[in-house]
């Protein structure tokens, strides 16, 4: 956080959303949970502020997973990851599109919509023909191998 904060005082905030976006996720990891939620806030302000959108997706999906997992309400939840899915699409980032694909089709899978999360996750992993070894295509090929 001190290194974005004199970045920032010198008027260079470059890339700046992607590495909030990044610390979200390690407070996730460590179960700072409320910590991410501040530090998405921040990130999607910055990003507004600064024009600098392309971790906008993966802030919107993020804040869905920490909404759930702070026991937020399901259908605010869904609405950040179509949110998410809706500016990946837009920005062609197929990968931020798999991620919010994932969370989704996981709160589908929860809410006993397995059809439904099968349907909107599988045409999105197949849209891959490499990379099959990442953390996020092997997750998202776990939760279709459990919804068949």
């Amino acid at each position: 956080m001190e290194g974005l904060a004199l970045a920032a005082g010198t008027g260079n905030q470059l890339g700046a959303p992607g590495i909030f976006a990044l610390l979200a996720e390690a407070q996730q990891a460590a179960g700072q949970l409320a910590e991410a939620q501040g530090t998405v806030a921040t990130s999607l302000a910055l990003a507004a502020q600064t024009g600098q959108r392309f971790v906008d997706a993966d802030l919107h999906r993020l804040d869905g997973d920490l909404l759930l997992a702070t026991g937020g309400p399901a259908d605010e939840a869904a609405a950040r990851y179509h949110r998410a899915l809706a500016i990946a699409r837009e920005q062609g980032a197929r990968l931020l599109e798999l991620r919010a694909a994932t969370s989704l089709a996981r709160l589908w899978r929860d809410q006993g919509k397995r059809a439904e999360a099968r349907a909107l996750l599988a045409p999105v992993y197949a849209t891959f023909t490499e990379g099959f070894a990442t953390p996020d295509l092997i997750d998202a090929k776990a939760l279709l191998d459990e919804l068949k």
